[in-house]
This record gives structure tokens, C-alpha cells and sequence, in this order.
């Protein structure tokens, strides 16, 4: 279940290095480029909510191998596109595909383990939900670069089948397939419908409002999205009073420490996606690097990220309380490193590294932990709503840092006339300032939200 996670994270960023190669190959304009891009993570983010219930009435391994089928064909589709809205049509089933997958595995893992043995398990989990980010750079700039068999961009998305072929040979024989222990829950139709559409109208602004230069419908669909936000909240306590079966459990959210994991988990998703997405437009527009040195560019921080992520439950114990706060200060000063290394339109040399090392450290600290304890005392009866819930906030926090610190370095890089190597630099190291701000904020809201 974790390798058909890792796969489908890939793809949430594989598509980035893979772009200008697409767009030559079918003559795509740029506002089809931004919907292969972001189509995905489009249907992806609306409809994770609805993959979780769908898991928790029909069996979580039933829904988990449908949604992987569902993602393998539409990998194999997308990779024998012949036009670019043929791409487009084929990366929105992918991301429903992947929906329907993905809040599976926490549901999973939240049933089939406790104690130790979960706290194990959800640690892997985050580590392989963080590394995914980076590794899709990595990989996509591979095999971007590799050109097998004189096939440019398809195997970004062939590489797939195999992979989703044989997890679904395994998978039919190791996950549970039988139905789920809440199959008498009503189904929330409503709050679905309500949820769906505040989540739709905050993401299609979130991934196309850049390439549109931010027209007034975008600011029309991010206040809508906070209207109908609001609507939904009332009408799901509404219905918790009432004794009914809201989307999202009211015991849940106010489980300890659930309102601080979720704001830390979108502040550091945000972070590692404003960070990795300015960084890229910099090393690939700024520098020139081709899509495998700015893949392999990625490449220290996936590292050092999956090592911490597992690794960091076996630290001494007088630090685990301190690890969350930690991981946010050594990112916002690693970030800010990586900034002033790159000053002056240098490639950075040396330092680099170790500045790459300490994000990837920081980010998997920030991330890991917060996710692990935020689940673990989680009900088995719950783990549909929690799961849906932070994988939801995981994705539309790596939205809005892609969206606003994109933004950030764009308009900064506007600013500053003709665009180059320096130009390039002084935006990157503008948006990665405010990038540390976010770190911060992360690091200091323990003392805020507290538990209760």
C-alpha cells in the first residue's frame, strides 16, 4: 500500500520537469501545460473526502484496488496521449484514481495495527507521503532526460503500469477485502456535496490563477469557497446535533492536538511545496539546468527526508517533545540559507548541501511526528474521517505554498526587469524569507493552539 502511495504522490509533481517536453511534443499552449499540471491535483483534492467514505462502506482494500486499477489505466492513457485534451482528460481520471487510493492506506494502517506496531507503520507512512514530493522532481528529470526508446515525456506516466500491474496482482492476495464495520453510517450526501464544491472552488483558483494572471473570477471562486466552507460547518453540526452521521465525525476534530497537527501539517506541506516549486522555476528558468540536473537537484533533500521520517521515532526520548518546533526552526534557517547561497546567480557550491540536508531535515520533522501522534490514539471507528481529513489538509497545503510563494517569486521576478541568473536569484531569495516566516509560525503555534 505504501509503494502504491509513493506512486501516486510521484505524480503530483513527475509532471513538472516533463512540461516543456509536452509542451514541444503537442504543441500545447501554456493554459494546457497548467491543466496537465494541475488537472490532476484538482480532482485529486476535491475528491479525497469522498474516497475515504467510499472506503469505510465498501472495505478500504476493495476501494483501495479499485482506485489503483482506476490510476493504472489512466497512467497507460495518459502515456499513449496522442493531444494535449486527450492528456488533460486522462490526468483528471488520474487524480480521481488516486483519490479513491489514497485515504485508504491510513484507514488500513489505522485498522490493522495498534500500539507500537502503528506508531511504526504511520511513521513509514509519513516519510513516504514527504519524500514523494521531491522524488517526483528526481524521477521526472531521469526519465525526461533519458528519452527511452525516443519516447520524450511518456514514460513519466508508463512507468506506472508495471508498478500498479503487479501491486494489484499482490494486493488481491495481502489487503482485506471484505466490507467495513460502518456500512449502517448514513452516507452525508449533503456535507459531501457542500465540502466538494468549497474544496473545488479554493483549488481551481489555487492551480490556475497564476497562469491567468489572477482574473477577478479567481477572487470571486476563493471567497465563494470560504461562503460555502461556512455553510458546510453549520449544516455538519446541524446534523451532529440532530443525531445524524456527519462527514467528518465531531469527535475528531475535537480529538487532543487534532487542530494543531492539521495547522501544522498545511504550514509545513506549504513550505515544502513553495520551496520545491520556486526552487525549481529558478534552477530550471534562471540557471538553464536541463530536467535531470534540476531533478537530481531535489535529489539531497528527498534523501535525508526519507531517513529522518523513519528513523526519527528511535531518537532519545528526552527529544521526541521537542522534534515539531525543532524541525520548523531548522527549516526556516536552512531555507534561508539556500536564499543567500544562490544570491548573486551562483549555482552555490558546497554549502548548498548541507542547506538542502537541513530542509529536508527540518521539513521531515515538522511533518513525520506531527502526523504519527496526531493518528495513533485515533479510534479504529474514526480512521475513515481522520484520514480523509489530513490527507486533504496535506494536499491543499502543497496547493496554496505552489500558488502563493509562486506567485511570490514570479511577481518579485517581474519586478526586478530583465530576467536572468541574478534577477532569478534576488526573487528566490524574497520568497525564500517568507518561506521561513511560514516556518516560524509553524514553530511558535504550540504555544498558541494548544492542546485541550
Amino acid at each position: 500500500m505504501l509503494a502504491a502511495q509513493f506512486m501516486a504522490l510521484l505524480d503530483v509533481f513527475i509532471v513538472n520537469v516533463a512540461a516543456p517536453t509536452i509542451g514541444s511534443d503537442l504543441h500545447a499552449s501554456g493554459a494546457d501545460l497548467q491543466l496537465v499540471i494541475a488537472g490532476y491535483a484538482i480532482t485529486y483534492s476535491v475528491l479525497l473526502i469522498t474516497g475515504a467514505r467510499l472506503g469505510d462502506r465498501l472495505g478500504h482494500g476493495r476501494v483501495h484496488l479499485a482506485g489503483l486499477a482506476l490510476f493504472t489505466a489512466a497512467s497507460l492513457a495518459c502515456g499513449l496521449a496522442q493531444g494535449v485534451t486527450g492528456l488533460i482528460a486522462f490526468r483528471l481520471v488520474q487524480g480521481a484514481g488516486s483519490a479513491v487510493m489514497i485515504p485508504q492506506v491510513l484507514s488500513l494502517i489505522q485498522r490493522s495495527f495498534t500500539g507500537e506496531a502503528r506508531m511504526r507503520a504511520l511513521g513509514a507512512y509519513a516519510a513516504v507521503v514527504a519524500v514523494g514530493a521531491a522524488a517526483g522532481q528526481v524521477i521526472g528529470g531521469v526519465l525526461v532526460s533519458a528519452d527511452l526508446f525516443g519516447t520524450g515525456w511518456r514514460p513519466v506516466f508508463l512507468v506506472n503500469v508495471p508498478v500498479g500491474a503487479v501491486l494489484l496482482a499482490v494486493g488481491r492476495h495481502a489487503l482485506p477485502r471484505g466490507g467495513a464495520a460502518e456500512r449502517t453510517r448514513r452516507f452525508d450526501l449533503t456535507g459531501l456535496v457542500l465540502l466538494g464544491g468549497a474544496v473545488s472552488l479554493l483549488t481551481v483558483p489555487l492551480v490556475l490563477g497564476q497562469e491567468e494572471d489572477w482574473p477577478l473570477w479567481s477572487w470571486l471562486s476563493l471567497a465563494a469557497a470560504a461562503g460555502l466552507f461556512a455553510l458546510f460547518c453549520r449544516f455538519e453540526a446541524r446534523l451532529a446535533r440532530r443525531g445524524g452521521a456527519p462527514l467528518i465525525a465531531p469527535r475528531v476534530l475535537r480529538h487532543p492536538g487534532m487542530g494543531l497537527a492539521v495547522f501544522r501539517i498545511a504550514a509545513v506541506m506549504a513550505v515544502n511545496g513553495g520551496f520545491l516549486f520556486a526552487l525549481t522555476l529558478h534552477v530550471q528558468g534562471g540557471l538553464g539546468y536541463s530536467a535531470l540536473h534540476a531533478g537530481l537537484t531535489f535529489a539531497p533533500t528527498a534523501v535525508v527526508f526519507g531517513l529522518v521520517g523513519l528513523t526519527w521515532r528511535s531518537w532519545p526520548a528526552s527529544w521526541q517533545r521537542m522534534l515539531t518546533p525543532a524541525g520548523f526552526a531548522l527549516t526556516a534557517v536552512s531555507i534561508v540559507a539556500v536564499g543567500l547561497v544562490f544570491k548573486g546567480g551562483g549555482e552555490g557550491g558546497a554549502w548548498l548541501y548541507a542547506a538542502y540536508a537541513g530542509t529536508g531535515t527540518g521539513v521531515a520533522l515538522g511533518f513525520s511526528p506531527t502526523l504519527t501522534r496526531a493518528l495513533a490514539d485515533v479510534r479504529p471507528e474514526d480512521a475513515a474521517d481522520a484520514s480523509g481529513l489530513l490527507a486533504t489538509v496535506t494536499q491543499l497545503g502543497q496547493l496554496i505554498g505552489v500558488a502563493v510563494f509562486g506567485t511570490l517569486f514570479l511577481d518579485r521576478l517581474e519586478s526586478l526587469g530583465v530576467p536572468g541568473a541574478y534577477t532569478s536569484a534576488e526573487a528566490l531569495v524574497a520568497c525564500m524569507f517568507a518561506l521561513a516566516a511560514v516556518a516560524v509560525t509553524g514553530a511558535v503555534s504550540g504555544l498558541v493552539l494548544r492542546r485541550r
